[in-house]
């Protein structure tokens, strides 16, 4: 069997994660856009990218694009056999199917922060379809994916963003009123607390940590 041609359509900060851990294992991946100097660009940045011309190409694109730039894009590129992956976290795969029903089309949606996922990789994406074994094995390479309702994925992201943004306000209220300088409060922001939570999250927080947890959950 021929092995899968695999191409990214889509080269901001989703496409550029995983394109940074395939580029480190040395994955060739076809290059998609409508603007060749963008395309060169990226690949100079990822050498094991190619560029491609048209999307009959490929059998397999990643549509690592903004939600709304998907549905103008198959209007454009729906007469072909090609795969296509819908990645936006808000826009659903089964909204898609009924305006392009004769689109070959499954959703991959990826859960968590594009930046952690360059930085970290094991990234974790989720698919309620079955997958061809070509895709699989791309993305084990980058994380893992988990069979699941493609909706977790909006819920998983809101709950987190809140009460990430919850902390952020009240750290920021908390240094105001003990008129701490704003380069402390930065510091905090943007090193202390990202690092507690990490460490929580992994079981490794020292004696103090371990302590504020006894206090906050009122033990």
């Amino acid at each position: 069997m021929a092995k899968s041609r695999i191409g990214l359509a889509g080269i901001g900060k989703l496409g550029r994660a995983m394109m940074n851990h395939w580029y480190r294992q040395e994955v060739s991946l076809g290059i998609f856009h409508p603007e060749q100097q963008k395309v060169k660009s990226f690949i100079n940045d990822y050498p094991n990218g190619y560029q491609v011309k048209a999307i009959s190409e490929l059998d397999i694109v990643l549509l690592a694009l903004p939600a709304d730039a998907i549905i103008p894009f198959l209007h454009h590129h729906k007469n072909t056999e090609t795969l296509f992956i819908n990645m936006a976290t808000s826009l659903m795969t089964e909204d898609i199917k009924n305006a392009f029903p004769d689109v070959h089309l499954a959703g991959l949606k990826f859960m968590g922060h594009a930046t952690d996922l360059q930085e970290h990789g094991n990234g974790l994406f989720i698919s309620e379809q079955t997958l061809p074994d070509s895709l699989i094995g791309l993305f084990q390479k980058v994380g893992s994916i988990e069979n699941d309702n493609e909706e977790v994925v909006i819920n998983v992201n809101k709950l987190a963003t809140y009460h990430a943004v919850k902390a952020a306000v009240e750290i920021e209220e908390q240094f105001e009123k003990k008129g701490l300088p704003a380069k402390y409060k930065e510091r905090a922001w943007r090193s202390l607390a990202p690092e507690v939570i990490r460490s929580y999250s992994e079981g490794k927080l020292g004696h103090f940590g371990q302590e504020v947890v006894k206090e906050v959950k009122g033990e």
